[in-house]
């Protein structure tokens, strides 16, 4: 099986960053998944997430990467499609003069090599695309891949790198965010519960969707009016100028469908939309529609869950 290269986002941590799983995942669909690692501490959990390979470099970050491709011949890199993921993925392929294919929401092969899928124009276009020389450079829409690695006891392989000079940006400090709520991450949970401007005020998004949430077991999201409305924090942001997210179920309650909004969430296996108008274009994209009050389906909605539990 040909070689796949799977280089996760440095964690800030001690642990593996948690896209690795998915991006590993997506590899054995391909191929071998043979993945970069910091630290050598991390082989284990690797293995856990289906690596046959795992090559460790604690050096610049894309010169690791460009040893690491030089030492595999990989048929495809796979990067995560986050701030530090693309980021990473755009410097190598421009070094390497590989071609780049962002936002992939499937990586597949075809008789003649790697293809991906991409969603556009939130969700009104879909487009299919592979690189016509080289091995193309993926980023990988976190949470559209479903497929997980089987366990596996890597090979184990230091990785000799040799410095290019090239300049680097260096993370010299790190402040981590405290995570104060019980709720899933919003990045990675199956289950989302998004909330618009409508709602009002913070202690009514907060009694509605927060309720709903919490009996769904989901997180938390919302659309940019409601962030600027101070009734969420900017962390629970979908969309353009937010977090992309792919859940199983995704619960929009007050949500009209602005394009922008659609982008961060039109990838969710099944969407269900609460509005009181039936034309908002959310529905056009909906599973499952309720037309009705927010105010007076959704404590319905949490009693019935409670009920039923």
């Amino acid at each position: 099986m040909p070689a796949i290269l799977v280089v996760p986002d440095r964690s800030f941590d001690s642990g593996v960053d948690h896209g690795a799983a998915e991006l590993i995942g997506a590899a054995s669909a391909l191929g071998t998944p043979v993945v970069l690692a910091d630290d050598a501490a991390h082989v284990d959990e690797l293995g856990s997430l289906g690596a046959a390979t795992v090559l460790v470099a604690s050096q610049p970050r894309i010169d690791a990467v460009s040893a690491a491709y030089a030492a595999t011949h990989p048929d495809a890199v796979l990067f995560s499609h986050t701030v530090r993921g693309r980021e990473a993925a755009g410097r190598f392929a421009v070094r390497e003069r590989l071609a780049l294919l962002t936002d992939a929401v499937a990586v597949r092969r075809d008789d003649e090599g790697v293809v991906t899928d991409h969603q556009n124009f939130g969700g009104a276009y879909s487009a299919t695309a592979a690189a016509t020389h080289s091995a193309p450079v993926v980023t990988v829409r976190p949470g559209s891949c479903e497929t997980r690695a089987a366990a596996a006891t890597p090979e184990v392989r230091e990785l000799d790198v040799e410095a290019s000079g090239a300049r680097e940006a260096e993370v010299v400090a790190v402040t981590p965010v405290e995570r104060t709520s019980s709720r899933p991450d919003l990045l990675t949970a199956d289950k989302v519960v998004a909330g618009g401007v409508s709602l009002g005020d913070e202690d009514m998004f907060e009694e509605l969707v927060g309720g709903l949430a919490d009996a769904l077991g989901a997180a938390v999201g919302a659309t940019r009016s409601a962030v600027d409305e101070g009734q969420v924090p900017y962390e629970a942001q979908i969309g353009q100028t937010g977090v992309v997210v792919s859940p199983k179920l995704y619960v929009g309650v007050g949500i009209s469908g602005a394009v922008q909004h659609l982008v961060g969430m039109q990838t969710a296996d099944t969407i269900v939309a609460i509005n009181n108008d039936e034309d908002a274009p959310i529905f056009e994209i909906a599973d499952f529609g309720i037309v009705g009050d927010l105010f007076d389906v959704v404590p319905e909605v949490i009693k019935e869950i409670e009920a039923r539990k």
